[in-house]
């Protein structure tokens, strides 16, 4: 089913009620303790982000994912069983940058004085989102895709470490030791996609929306249109007849999508192109996701697109 842009403030009541169920569920609890949790329990807003956790946390872990499968940060809502894991969660991993416009609500009805929340990509310089400025979802400090670039996500796996030592002092080492493993491994990933876009003969895509930015600024590339400038909402009939000029005068090889947003208006734009509709991935998919094979996926799309 196609995930729709639902107003902010249609949401609001819905997390009220969310956060009222929660305060009477978690009524009489205690504060999580280190004899009920032989693993530091850990909440990730996105898939890449619970992955960068699993990477440096190891053993000492257990994560768990707030966007559910097939779902968009950008529509998300909050479950009672999430925010009663929240209030009993020592570490909260966010991007920042706006994509979680639900998290401050969250964590202020958790009540958790034990939690430590790191919002990853602070520290990184943001592009700005004059595109598709949306203050209700949250866009309005700049785009936060930003873990879509390997340069960008070593920035939030140095952030996650520094959190995990910080909420877990006892295995700092640990989780210094795997970090810089991890980041090993993003370095190998930046040399490769580096010489594989670098050989690239196009240089101008397509996207559903303004994900790619970062890797396109960090790797040379251009991102000349895109399909949908909020995501879940599609563009009009001269929106559309502008971004078919903009596929046919960029020589764009495709139009891309993504499988958490709707790709009826990107195979429209692509038909009247007469170019393929192709899919990137911004969030992977479960239960064996590794971003470092994500990542080599969204490539080959590239490839396909722009060689």
């Amino acid at each position: 089913m196609p995930v729709t842009s639902v107003p902010r403030s249609w949401r609001l009541p819905a997390v009220g009620i969310l956060v009222a169920l929660f305060l009477g569920l978690a009524w009489g609890c205690g504060p999580p303790t280190t004899e009920n949790h032989a693993r530091l329990p850990v909440l990730a807003s996105i898939l890449p982000l619970a992955d960068f956790v699993r990477q440096v946390g190891g053993d000492r872990v257990t994560v768990e994912v707030l966007v559910p499968p097939g779902a968009s940060p950008h529509t998300y809502e909050p479950t009672p069983a999430q925010l009663r894991a929240l209030g009993q969660a020592r570490l909260l991993v966010l991007n920042g940058a706006g994509l979680e416009f639900w998290a401050d609500k969250l964590v202020g009805a958790a009540g958790n004085p034990h939690l430590v929340v790191v919002r990853t990509a602070e520290g990184l310089d943001l592009i700005a989102d004059d595109e598709h400025e949306d203050h209700d979802h949250g866009h309005g400090a700049g785009n936060p895709h930003v873990w879509l670039s390997p340069l960008c996500a070593m920035h939030q796996v140095e952030r996650i470490r520094d959190a995990l030592v910080a909420a877990d002092p006892e295995n700092a080492d640990y989780y210094r030791a795997n970090a810089e493993r991890y980041l090993a491994e993003l370095r190998a990933l930046d040399a490769e996609m580096r010489a594989r876009i670098g050989a690239l003969s196009r240089r101008k895509f397509v996207a559903l929306h303004g994900a790619w930015v970062y890797l396109a600024r960090d790797y040379g590339l251009e991102q000349a249109a895109v399909v949908e400038k909020i995501p879940g909402q599609e563009p009009s009939p001269a929106e559309v007849a502008a971004i078919v000029r903009t596929v046919k005068a960029a020589g764009a090889g495709a139009v891309f999508a993504e499988p958490q947003l709707s790709s009826k208006a990107a195979e429209a734009i692509a038909a009247e192109a007469g170019v393929p509709v192709l899919f990137l991935n911004p969030l992977g998919v479960p239960p064996d996701y590794r971003y470092l094979d994500t990542m080599r996926h969204n490539l080959a799309q590239l490839e396909r697109a722009l060689r």
